[in-house]
């Protein structure tokens, strides 16, 4: 017998080699026939698999990230089983799960598919799902997979074979068609009931532009036809929402080539509105006692190095940049924490400065590949809202929760209601990754977990996803469409201090050295706008929008009564303009109901003579008349509540 331990604490016995599908059965048949995987043991396996020891057991459903992974990979088996009835020949590379959905990569020879082909390749994936084959696993000796995959004169297989180990090598067949896989998957086909395919790209083998072009084939299936509707109808709105289009038509930003891929340009109404985010945030540091510093754009090659950064992510850099001088060299900065390490450096602190709070809208430079560029979400030049606190061991816990306080804050104020929080560890299996002690990478990782507990959060524990100097806390927002955004992270760093030989002098005259944590709230003004953007489909809240007023004289007459508003308003820190086209007032209000102005405020003889407005909230309709201090009394009540 053998003890399972479900994830409510209880225990129950069962036969040595039960499966996990067995003990979902066992719990109920409703569950069981929900079940699209488990993990045992914090590992995601096949469902049939046996069961051989004591475990600790989670049955994966839809509703778990790890069942939509599940079906996603078995879906990506399905439509490779497709094409190669469909079109005889093809060489498969690989296919795995994503975010949403799956892809498969794939050398068509001499065929050519095109989105034309999709809904046959879709058919077919229906009829073969249809069969409810099961995903059967097979183990199998290295040399016995050359031999098939030779037989079928796949390089792309071989290769993948060739770096594996004999003995840890399955294969996984479903009816007619068996792939070189680890697994896991779903229990059979049948479970696969929506299905559509969504584009087609190019993509290098291994992601080397020297390599092989091949196709790549992205899609995403549902067990219920009804979320496959919903999604395709969170697609289109998703579309509407699309930063790069809404930023556009409310002129934010815009993009120059012969300015450089990436590297985005402000426009005014979009400078205006990152200026508004970023006092937003320097008021609230200002409270939370953060002191401001500037660092250049630049710096010496040795300060990364030593930072451990030009190892890690020199690849990832713009080129390094020479001077007159001989073996000189300086990068864009790909980071602000090691020149705050560096103004901590400038002076002698003693246990009684600490902590010290740094805080800069830095601008750091990444070359990012062209391919992942997209809009504000992936640039090559972005400004971090940065700020790192320099502490004593004993103020870790403290300062952490503080700044846990002070993302919460943004949350609320920007309508980020539904987000998670993942406190992100090292890989145990991977220590090269990561730089400094063992001894003090646990401090950091304890210090993050119980301020977490203490503060009452949320948490997931992932582990591989720790910064190379640190554990971290990343804030994963959803927005309005139900997106996931990682946003605000908070890192506790034991191994700067020790690159860059900081020091304080504690009570004891000793020489210490302090804590780093490296903290931003916001992430990047880039993304976070983007995010922002598209969470609100471009109606801003009112504090931080760049045109909160627009108001529409019905003629030409009352143009100059609209100036004298506009003036009242702008005294009272209201943002507005005069619509002053020569346009029928219908016109008017429908543009600026377009171009998303909070409120409209119509003005003609009557409102002249009353020394008043009549008011127009965007998407609302008429709200009624209002003198103008009553009108400006409303807006900053508004604003009020919405900062507050």
């Amino acid at each position: 017998m053998i003890e399972v331990k479900l994830p409510d604490g209880s225990i129950r016995e069962y036969d040595k080699g039960v499966t996990s599908l067995y003990v979902a059965r066992s719990i109920s048949e409703g569950l069981a026939r929900n079940v699209l995987a488990a993990e045992v043991n914090g590992e995601i396996i096949d469902s049939m698999r046996p069961l051989n020891e004591d475990v600790e057991l989670k049955l994966l459903t839809w509703n778990d990230d790890g069942g939509k992974s599940t079906m996603w990979h078995s879906s990506a088996h399905l439509m490779a089983e497709a094409i190669e009835a469909l079109y005889p020949g093809v060489k498969l590379a690989i296919g795995p799960p994503i975010e949403n959905g799956f892809y498969y990569d794939i050398d068509l020879g001499e065929h050519h598919i095109t989105d034309a082909d999709l809904p046959k390749i879709e058919q077919k994936m229906k009829e073969l799902a249809k069969q409810k084959n099961e995903y059967i696993r097979q183990e199998i000796s290295k040399a016995d997979a050359i031999s098939y995959f030779k037989d079928k004169g796949d390089e792309y297989k071989l290769e993948l074979i060739d770096g594996l180990e004999d003995g840890e090598i399955t294969f996984y067949t479903q009816g007619e068609f068996t792939d070189l896989c680890r697994g896991p998957h779903i229990p059979h086909t049948g479970y696969i009931k929506a299905i559509k395919l969504m584009s087609i790209a190019g993509a290098y083998w291994r992601g080397d532009e020297n390599r092989q072009q091949l196709t790549r084939i992205y899609g995403i299936t549902f067990p219920k036809s009804k979320e496959l509707t919903e999604y395709l109808e969170m697609l289109e709105e998703a579309k509407k929402r699309d930063h790069r289009k809404l930023g556009k038509e409310l002129e934010l930003f815009t993009f120059s080539q012969k300015v450089g891929q990436g590297l985005p340009l402000w426009l005014p109404k979009g400078a205006a509105l990152r200026e508004r985010l970023e006092n937003f945030l320097k008021k609230a540091q200002k409270k939370a006692g953060y002191d401001p510093v500037i660092s250049p754009h630049i710096g010496h090659k040795d300060l990364y190095v030593t930072s451990g950064h030009y190892a890690k992510y020199g690849e990832d850099s713009f080129r390094p940049i020479t001077t007159p001088h001989e073996g000189e060299e300086f990068l864009l900065k790909p980071m602000n924490c090691p020149h705050h390490c560096e103004i901590y450096k400038s002076s002698p602190k003693s246990y009684k400065d600490l902590p010290v709070r740094y805080a800069e809208f830095g601008t750091v430079y990444r070359y990012e590949q062209s391919g992942e560029l997209h809009g504000l979400t992936r640039v090559r030049g972005f400004t971090q809202d940065d700020a790192h606190l320099f502490c004593t061991p004993e103020q870790v816990k403290d300062e952490f929760k503080n700044v846990i306080d002070l993302v919460l804050y943004i949350f609320k104020t920007l309508k980020f209601k539904n987000f998670r929080a993942q406190i992100s560890l090292r890989d145990p299996k991977d220590p090269e990754k990561y730089i400094g002690s063992d001894e003090n990478w646990e401090k950091a990782e304890q210090a993050i977990i119980e301020a977490t507990e203490e503060k009452g959060l949320d948490t997931v524990i992932e582990y591989g996803e720790a910064a190379f100097y640190g554990p971290k806390l990343d804030f994963m927002v959803r927005d309005a469409l139900n997106r996931e955004w990682q946003l605000g992270t908070i890192q506790v760093d034991y191994n700067l201090p020790e690159r860059f030989e900081l020091e304080y002098t504690g009570a004891d005259n000793e020489k210490h050295r302090p804590v780093m944590i490296h903290r931003a709230p916001f992430g990047s003004m880039e993304r976070f706008v983007a995010v922002l953007i598209e969470h609100c489909g471009g109606k801003f809240p009112l504090w931080l929008t760049t045109e909160q007023v627009a108001i529409l004289p019905i003629s030409e007459k009352h143009n100059e009564y609209a100036k004298k508003v506009l003036n009242i308003l702008n005294n009272s820190d209201i943002r507005g303009f005069v619509d002053d086209r020569n346009e029928k007032i219908g016109k008017k209000i429908r543009d600026n109901e377009l171009n998303k102005i909070p409120f409209m405020l119509i003005v003609g003889e009557q409102e002249e003579k009353e020394g008043a407005v009549a008011v127009r909230k965007q998407g609302d309709g008429d709200t009624g008349k209002m003198n103008i201090a009553e009108f400006v009394s409303f807006i900053n009540e508004a604003i009020e509540e919405e900062l507050n």
